[in-house]
């Protein structure tokens, strides 16, 4: 059965509670399908924010499917559970073709970063038609690939405001890659983990150093997955950084919520 995102029940704690890794916040949930120029079904939520303008729109592009990568990827999903109701950000996650999560199976198999490029052309197409204004990939491990390689030439180009890279390995994406980003003058934030098990920060900023807009950011302690409540809140807070105008704070995003929330299920 796929899960239906309208159905968490939100209940008030009565005073301020720590965000945790279950946390849902209030916001308008629905699945969403995109349709591939090529042919294929690709499943997704749209997160928005329950009320309020939306300050920026996330487009997300998993890890690597063939290793466990997919639209509940920890980051992704506690992006859509938080960054509606911290910061008016809507967050659209979809399985590229082949992955499978709760949510249901995206039609076709894997193809090496290939095929793929119109499933990133399906999800900016998505967010264009309804409305989603300040469009930014996000891009995760190979997900970081997908958006190195499709996001800075057309039809992506002209319909995103910019990128911002978690982990990226630079295997797929090459120095040419890298010279259509710094042509077409997007902003690039690149997040890099001190113990990334590929791109590791000093050698990110050699690499990225072709773009000459790309801001480099190596965090301290950080893994290539993020794991831990303190990464991934760092990561949050440095996307909202970018992608807003208002920021996440001189803290960072909030660590606790005074209001209805709900637990997601394990």
């Amino acid at each position: 059965m796929t899960f239906d995102p309208a159905s968490y029940e939100f209940t008030s704690s009565g005073g301020p509670v720590p965000i945790r890794a279950s946390t849902v916040l209030p916001a308008r949930r629905e699945n969403v399908e995109l349709r591939t120029d090529d042919g294929h079904t690709l499943v997704g939520e749209l997160a928005l924010p329950e009320s309020g303008p939306v300050n920026a729109t996330l487009i997300t592009l998993h890890p690597l499917p063939t290793h466990g990568g997919f639209m509940d990827s920890h980051v992704y999903r506690k992006a859509s559970y938080r960054l509606p109701a911290l910061a008016g950000v809507a967050v659209l996650r979809f399985n590229t073709r082949g992955t499978a999560s709760p949510r249901g199976t995206s039609s076709g198999g894997f193809e090496e970063g290939i095929g793929e490029r119109y499933d990133v052309e399906a999800a900016v197409r998505f967010a264009v038609e309804r409305g989603l204004p300040n469009r930014w990939l996000v891009g995760w491990s190979f997900g970081t690939e997908l958006a190195l390689m499709y996001g800075a030439v057309g039809p992506v180009a002209s319909e995103v405001e910019g990128a911002v890279l978690l982990s990226p390995p630079l295997h797929r994406a090459t120095d040419k890659h890298l010279l259509q980003w710094a042509e077409s003058g997007k902003p690039l934030t690149v997040l890099v983990p001190e113990h990334d098990d590929f791109l590791q920060p000093a050698e990110a900023a050699a690499r990225f150093s072709l773009v000459p807009q790309a801001r480099v950011v190596g965090v301290a302690g950080a893994k290539h997955l993020w794991v831990g409540e303190k990464y991934a809140s760092r990561v949050l807070s440095e996307i909202v950084d970018e992608v807003t105008e208002a920021g996440s704070g001189p803290d960072g995003l909030p660590q606790e919520w005074d209001g209805p929330a709900a637990t997601a299920p394990v």
